[in-house]
């Protein structure tokens, strides 16, 4: 059902983008998502005290009142706020808006009614795209785009926050495929995400994510919580983002789920203006951008983040992995995604920092994924899993090439499937904790294998899984290998007598039509 109202809305509203780029309609549409959620949950407990207002067996029974008296009642702004539903004013509510669909300035009031939205729940200030009057849309299709998300029914309650999250989900992720490269900046595909979130097993405490795009990193991190019994609000949510518009679509997203957020009071360069500097999180994920070449400021030199070496000016990955490390707890871990490079690289001084940060135990796992994951980008990535402090497993990393994992569900990409995210994770918890009753953890040739530090030295302090786990062992068929090879000797005859004879009956054709080779 909800997979066939995503496809159905994605549809009708790519239709109606006509020649607008993808990276400007996403905020149409996704605004107005969020302003037809809200709208149907203002509504939705509006008929909820309803109810509540005519029960004489309940707190909120009006005795005395009379229709006009009731209607006054219910347009008490704490009676929602106290019920965490975001206040909307009478001329911001959705059917006023979708009555006025078909006027010409349905731009300007869509932006006003976002406006007072804002003005009336502090939550949203300064996180609403108010871009609807300027909006280059040819004449009426926005009105067709407020006609087509009336068609959501959202309703109340965590079924109708379910909803909007799928649907929310399922554009941004549209959108990042219909962007392309632009795509990454604001959204990781759910699959890694996923085992991120999987591997780190955030159940409660502070969570951030330097770098959040869109905020997917901490929406799974909440639903990993649900899934195991947790509920809303056992994390903490921290976040930085410095692109001004994709810091308003995390906002968004968190706030339409009902997660309360601190994403900085602005968006902000991570390095140079650092929203949270005194913040020590329980876990950090991030997909920070690939190799940023231009990153550094000349008051980063000395920053008392670079405890294993200043990173050089010309790729940021080794600034992000030391920002990481500063934030964490002593107990806490993180979960990166990086392009492979960074894994064996040696320029600028990051092969003394790697060799730095494992000779003093701060890298727990490396994972090596499959090709093909991202909208936005073909270099090979994988993850970084680093701690403050090792509580077991001391003086070994376990490495993971799950580069053979994955399905394609496009001719441009691969998905990590939820079996091969279960792999990982079991894999991982194993080797970590014992991985519960039961579980023990064992090298697999060709997919995983724990090495010490001393081995790693040997390496030279590269971290590719590859060198580590060696060859997937083949299945053994005992037969003797001289039996073996004759039997493919002989197919392979048979297979180029085969193909000599197509050859022939090609320049017979050939031939026959006037043509010699």
């Amino acid at each position: 059902m909800i997979e066939d109202i995503r496809k159905t809305l994605w549809a009708a509203a790519d239709k109606l983008r006509a020649n607008m780029d993808a990276a400007e309609y996403k905020h149409i549409v996704l605004g107005l998502i969020f302003l037809k959620y809200v709208s149907d949950a203002f509504d939705a407990h509006r008929e909820v005290l309803v109810a509540r207002f005519q029960d004489p067996t309940d707190d909120y029974f009006q005795a005395e009142a009379d229709a006009e008296a009731l209607a006054d009642e219910l347009e008490e702004r704490d009676y929602y706020l106290e019920a965490n539903v975001f206040w909307v004013p009478t001329e911001a509510r959705w059917e006023a808006l979708r009555a006025q669909a078909k006027q010409a300035d349905i731009g300007k009031r869509i932006d006003d009614a976002l406006a007072a939205i804002e003005a009336d729940n502090s939550k949203l200030k300064g996180i609403l795209d108010k871009r609807y009057a300027r909006a280059q849309l040819p004449d009426g299709k926005l009105g067709e785009l407020v006609d087509l998300i009336s068609t959501i029914g959202f309703g109340a309650g965590q079924s109708a926050r379910d909803i909007l999250g799928q649907v929310y989900e399922y554009f941004l992720g549209q959108f990042a495929s219909a962007e392309g490269k632009k795509g990454g900046q604001f959204y990781t595909p759910a699959s890694i995400v996923k085992t991120l979130v999987a591997v780190l097993a955030p159940h409660k405490g502070k969570v951030y994510d330097p770098c959040c795009g869109s905020g997917g990193m901490f929406v799974q991190s909440e639903q990993f919580i649900e899934a195991h019994g947790g509920k809303i609000g056992d994390v903490s949510i921290y976040g930085q983002e410095a692109n001004p518009t994709t810091w308003r679509l995390a906002a968004m997203n968190l706030a339409l789920r009902g997660i309360d957020f601190n994403l900085g009071k602005e968006p902000q360069d991570t390095f140079t203006r650092d929203q949270h500097p005194d913040l020590r999180a329980d876990f950090i994920l991030a997909n920070p951008p690939f190799n940023v070449s231009d990153w550094w400021h000349g008051s980063l030199e000395g920053d008392p983040r670079w405890v294993y070496g200043t990173p050089p000016q010309g790729n940021a990955n080794y600034a992000w992995l030391q920002h990481m490390l500063f934030h964490l707890k002593p107990t806490g871990r993180a979960g990166i995604v990086l392009a492979n490079g960074s894994m064996s690289s040696s320029q600028s001084g990051e092969g003394e920092i790697r060799r730095a940060m494992v000779e003093d135990d701060k890298v727990e796992v490396m994972i090596a994924l499959p090709g093909q994951l991202f909208f936005n980008t073909q270099i090979p990535a994988c993850l970084w899993f680093l701690v403050k402090q090792k509580t077991t497993r001391k003086g070994e990393v376990l490495f993971i090439d799950a580069r053979r994992l994955g399905q394609r569900i496009s001719k441009v990409q691969v998905e990590l499937t939820d079996d091969d995210i279960q792999r990982i994770a079991d894999t991982v918890h194993a080797w970590r904790d014992g991985g519960g009753p039961g579980a023990t953890y064992e090298d697999v040739p060709g997919f995983c294998r724990s090495a010490s530090l001393a081995e790693i030295a040997d390496h030279g302090h590269v971290l590719t899984p590859g060198r580590y786990v060696g060859a997937e062992e083949m299945e053994d068929d005992n037969e003797v290998f001289t039996e073996k090879m004759q039997k493919l000797t002989e197919k392979l005859g048979e297979q180029l007598a085969k193909g000599a004879e197509l050859d022939k009956l090609i320049r017979q054709k050939l031939g026959e039509l006037g043509y010699e080779l």
